[in-house]
This record gives structure tokens, C-alpha cells and sequence, in this order.
């Protein structure tokens, strides 16, 4: 069972019908592609976007997208979505992310003196991104959890920091200098964590992926292939997660909220405002919605709006409609999705 599912209070009870959708871990190499990620070890040199058309190229898929933009020097993780799954990628952001950097003084510094200037830039600080940045250049707020002083050699320094998303630590070491008066500049920067994702749960290199897909085109050895591309589930691992049953699953699809009747499991301390991921039984993600109700309110009422979708992620169809349209029967209307009538919605394809 996926972490974010695990300890949910049963509100209802219902099964799943095999005939549609897939375990997360059991999905068909088509669907993986459609709704999987790859944590890529991201060489120096290539950009970011570079690397996701070298992926779409290996795997021959037509869309991909990266979290997060890598300088073209920079290395280490570079979390990629492929499909539907680049739907999901937003919520790294809410996470941290983990750099190891090694800067260079430009003169001899006592170390305890840099020490006690990182020590200045820990907490929250104000930043203004550096010229050569993909945002516009306006002063923010960014913190910084953890500044650590690794060692040194001569007038190199290798640092560590844990950062809220965002953060340039380019500018970080920039200003660092500033501070100490001779200055200091980046030489090498690489990313370790991203949210709850990290470098020990083993990056993927690209030709290693190429060997991967080649041998599952060629010999249908799917092995390989599946180590390194993971379930898109994967990084949703940060927030909690509800469970629904199949028939509001098509429904929520196609933009429709979710309602008290649909619902099968939810955190036992659920917060109205809560964002989480909406998930079928099977675990498989279908999007995500922030909580209009808490538990005791979900377990109180037989009706209402319990979720309101703010990201879809799965296709619609993908499951078995059970929701009235215009001029159909309700198939299932004490499972629906929602109370609302969804047949406005069947000519509006952008969800």
C-alpha cells in the first residue's frame, strides 16, 4: 500500500472491479509511461529542458516535464514526469530541496568567521533572484532550514543546504561573500533532495534508460525498465491521500467535485483546506482536491461536497461512467461523484 494511504479511516466500505485501471505497480509499460517519473542523475552541461527532450526522444513518448530548473552546470536530481504524470509535479514544491555546493573564497577566510556568516543566512531571508534567472528579478522571502559548513580546502568550501523551493543558492554564496567583504563564488552545485524524493533512492542515468527501453522493444524484458521508471505516485508521497469508489471515479474525471457518497477513506484528522491526493482504490491517483469537509463532518452527512478537485491527473475514461448526463439514466447516482448535474461538461475538453 502507497505511504499516503496508509492509517486512512474507513468512512465506507466498497471493492474494486479489476476490469478497469491498474495497481500503480502492476501498470501495463504504456500506461507506466503515461503515468510514471524518473529521477534523473542530470549531468553537467545539457539544460534542464534538454534532458527532458532526450528522454521524450529514449522513450518515445510526447510529453515530459521536469520540477524544478537545473543550471546547465549544476548535476544531481532532476525529478521528470512522463504523460499525465507531469500533472502531479507541482506539489514537489511544497517540499524542500538539498544541495551540495562548493564555493570558493575569493581569499582566506578564518572558517569559524564563515561559519558564524552562514549561521546569518539560516531562517528566512530575502532574495532577489540572480541576471541570468527564469523569473522576474524581485526581492522575495525564501527559507533556508539548514546551512551546514562541510570542510575546506584551501580557499574551496563545501557546503550543504536545505532550502524551500526557489532558493538560488548561486545567490546564496554570492551574497555569503558580500558579507565576508573579499567575496566568494560558486565553482560546482549538485541537488541531492527534492520534497521527498532523495538521491539515495537511486537516480537514472540516461543511457542506462536507453539500454532499459531498448531491451524491453526488443526482447519485451520489462525488468530494467520498471526499476527505473516509478509509479508517478511516487511523489505524492508528501501529502495524505483519500480513497473513492469506482463509480465517481469517471465523474471526478471530467471535473466533477466530490461528494460525501463517493468517499471511502480519509485521514482520521482531516483539516478543511487540506490539500490531498484523490485516490481510487486500486492507489492509483486521479488528481488532487482540497477538503471541504473534515472526518467527523464526512462521517455525519449523507450528502454534500466533501472535496473540491483543484488537479486532474488521470484521463476520463479510464473508468466505467456512473453519472447522469442529459438524457440518461443515473447508473449509479448514490456513487456519483457529485450531486451536481456534469452534463454541461461532456463538450469541454480542457480539465
Amino acid at each position: 500500500m502507497l505511504p499516503q494511504l496508509q492509517n486512512l479511516v474507513n468512512v465506507d466500505d466498497d471493492v474494486t472491479d479489476d476490469k478497469y485501471g491498474h495497481y500503480p505497480d502492476r501498470r501495463p509499460i504504456p500506461d507506466l509511461l503515461q503515468y510514471g517519473m524518473i529521477l534523473v542523475d542530470k549531468p553537467a552541461g545539457p539544460t534542464s529542458h534538454e534532458v527532458v527532450a532526450w528522454v521524450k526522444r529514449i522513450l518515445e513518448i510526447e510529453k515530459a516535464g521536469h520540477s524544478g530548473t537545473l543550471d546547465p552546470g549544476a548535476t544531481g536530481l532532476l525529478p521528470l514526469g512522463l504523460g499525465e504524470g507531469t500533472k502531479a509535479l507541482g506539489v514537489l514544491l511544497i517540499g524542500p530541496k538539498e544541495y551540495y555546493a562548493l564555493a570558493r573564497l575569493h581569499t582566506h577566510v578564518p572558517a569559524e568567521r564563515v561559519r558564524k556568516v552562514m549561521k546569518e543566512f539560516t531562517g528566512e531571508i530575502y532574495q532577489r533572484p540572480p541576471q541570468r534567472s527564469s523569473v522576474k528579478r524581485v526581492t522575495r522571502v525564501r527559507t533556508v532550514y539548514e546551512f551546514d559548513y562541510i570542510e575546506d580546502y584551501d580557499r574551496l568550501v563545501l557546503m550543504r543546504v536545505l532550502c524551500q523551493a526557489g532558493t538560488y543558492i548561486r545567490k546564496i554564496i554570492y551574497d555569503v561573500g558580500e558579507v565576508l567583504s573579499p567575496g566568494a563564488t560558486m565553482v560546482e552545485l549538485r541537488r541531492t533532495q527534492v520534497s521527498n524524493l532523495y538521491e539515495k533512492d537511486g537516480l537514472v542515468r540516461l543511457h542506462d534508460l536507453s539500454d532499459a527501453y531498448q531491451r524491453f522493444k526488443e526482447a519485451g524484458d520489462e525488468d530494467k525498465l520498471r526499476r527505473l521508471v516509478l509509479p508517478i505516485e511516487k511523489c505524492l508521497e508528501g501529502i495524505r491521500g483519500v480513497t473513492v469508489r469506482d463509480t465517481a471515479v469517471d465523474a471526478l474525471c471530467h471535473g466533477a467535485p466530490l461528494a460525501v457518497p463517493g468517499v471511502i477513506a480519509v485521514p482520521s484528522d482531516l483539516r478543511a483546506g487540506e490539500l490531498v491526493g484523490v485516490y481510487t482504490l486500486k492507489g492509483e491517483i486521479i488528481g488532487l482536491g482540497e477538503a471541504a469537509m473534515t472526518r467527523e463532518q464526512i462521517e455525519e452527512n449523507a450528502k454534500g461536497v466533501a472535496f473540491v478537485m483543484k488537479r486532474l491527473i488521470m484521463k476520463p475514461d479510464t473508468y466505467s461512467k456512473a453519472w447522469r448526463s442529459r438524457g440518461e439514466q443515473a447508473v449509479a447516482p448514490q456513487a456519483a461523484a457529485s450531486e451536481v448535474d456534469l452534463g454541461k461538461l461532456e463538450s469541454d475538453d480542457d480539465f
